[in-house]
């Protein structure tokens, strides 16, 4: 089979896995904004925290995959159970990380300034998720195990069926009924908690009777920790989890820092950011297959086949990339009218979608060479361009353009100014990883 059928079944695998994930934060959105404009800003504002703060920890444990998709290439499977195990060390402390931040969020939304009227909900909402990310993580670490195997399947058709319990479960939560008062923005949460707590219970139970995992005996006794190895994770690790929280926090900050603009203003760049996140989960699959089959190709000493691998996954990038946009742009009125009932919602809405579509251009080729880069242990760089493009140039100067004026362009007070600003940046970061995985390639040769 070529690599460009086994990336595309890949990908394609993931992908819709991702999209049942992705139909989970649609649903909430959609179920929020029918409850109340408040609660969707709320939910706008508690999920931009947990976001920025789950796949921060997320890509700690997804920089993994390289790892491991690598002991497969080279056929070491027991060494890749003896490195899952070891791997879990690393995520307990994430869980207490994570947990920590989410049950105290105050100090986050005094920095931006989110109204008074929404923080009761908000941290209610933080709180219910704190309880939900242990088995979001550790489902994490089963998902980048079956990716780095090539074998992502399991997975898929676990957030398939997870979806069928989510939709029902947030809009009961959210409006009530059968004894149950309505919880808003809070009783989505709530649902995914319980799903999260199913699809890791599934997983265990995979993991300990398929036959798949079998050869790498992970369901054996936890040795003590190795901390040397696990130091070893980390720097991996770290860097590009950080990485992830920066890119992935230029983005969702901006949600705190519209709220200061108004309900109508945080619902509508709510509406955009679930559009873009959606999208992104198209580049994000390609990305996942092809530098799994990178690190497999490295593994088993073949560096030519994991050049064209990377050639492959960039020109499928580009190409889908190409038509997403398009078909956003055609179709940003009817999807704005489908998120919210507020005609003042929608009208904001429209011209955003046509700024997400030219985000998402820059940020699908830059996804994917972050993750390509990954495979050659290339993570404190992007790092670096992350902190001064997107946090510098995409953030602080969204705020600037929106609320100061930058340059000679007055003060927008809008969310578009954001977006703008994001876009730039975006599009410069796509340019320098390019760059930087030519060079990273070449040196492996």
């Amino acid at each position: 089979m070529s690599e460009l059928k086994i990336i595309s079944r890949h990908a394609a695998t993931v992908l819709v896995g991702q999209l049942a994930v992705m139909a989970f934060g649609v649903t909430d959105t959609i179920v929020a904004g029918r409850y109340s404009e408040s609660s969707l800003a709320a939910l706008s504002v508690g999920s931009a925290v947990y976001i920025s703060v789950f796949v921060a920890l997320m890509g700690v444990l997804q920089a993994l995959l390289p790892v491991w998709a690598e002991l497969q290439g080279a056929k070491r499977h027991r060494q890749l159970g003896r490195s899952f195990r070891q791997a879990l060390y690393l995520c307990g402390i994430t869980m207490l990380v994570g947990m920590a931040v989410l049950l105290s969020p105050g100090a986050l939304l005094n920095l931006t300034e989110v109204p008074m009227t929404l923080r009761s909900e908000v941290q209610s909402y933080l709180a219910v998720l704190a309880l939900a990310l242990p088995p979001s993580l550790l489902f994490r670490m089963y998902s980048t195990l079956n990716q780095g195997l090539g074998r992502p399947q399991l997975v898929t058709w676990l957030q398939i069926g997870s979806l069928f319990i989510k939709v029902p479960l947030s809009i009961w939560f959210a409006f009530g009924g059968l004894g149950l008062e309505p919880q808003g923005a809070v009783g989505c949460a709530w649902a995914t908690l319980v799903v999260n707590y199913a699809m890791l219970g599934v997983a265990l139970w995979l993991v300990r009777t398929q036959d798949l995992y079998q050869p790498y005996g992970i369901w054996g006794a936890l040795e003590r920790p190795n901390w040397k190895e696990i130091a070893t994770f980390a720097r991996l690790g770290i860097p590009g989890g950080l990485a992830i929280m920066v890119e992935v926090t230029s983005f969702t900050l901006m949600a705190l820092f519209i709220a200061r603009m108004g309900t109508v203003a945080a619902a509508s760049h709510q509406i955009a950011a679930n559009v873009a996140a959606v999208l992104y989960m198209v580049p994000l699959s390609i990305a996942i297959a092809a530098s799994s089959r990178v690190s497999y190709w490295l593994g088993a000493g073949n560096k030519d086949k994991a050049s064209a691998v990377i050639r492959t996954g960039l020109t499928m990038t580009v190409s889908a990339a190409l038509l997403l946009s398009l078909a956003l742009l055609l179709a940003r009125t009817t999807l704005a009218t489908i998120y919210a009932r507020s005609p003042d919602v929608v009208a904001l809405a429209v011209p955003l979608l046509g700024w997400v579509a030219i985000y998402h251009l820059a940020d699908a080729v830059q996804a994917v060479c972050v993750f390509l880069l990954r495979c050659f242990g290339v993570t404190i760089a992007p790092l670096a361009v992350y902190c001064l493009l997107l946090w510098g140039m995409g953030l602080a100067g969204g705020y600037l353009l929106a609320y100061q004026g930058l340059g000679t362009w007055q003060a927008m007070h809008t969310p578009s100014a954001f977006w703008a600003t994001s876009a730039a940046a975006l599009g410069m970061t796509a340019f320098i990883f390019t760059f930087i995985l030519w060079l990273a390639t070449r040196r492996r040769r």
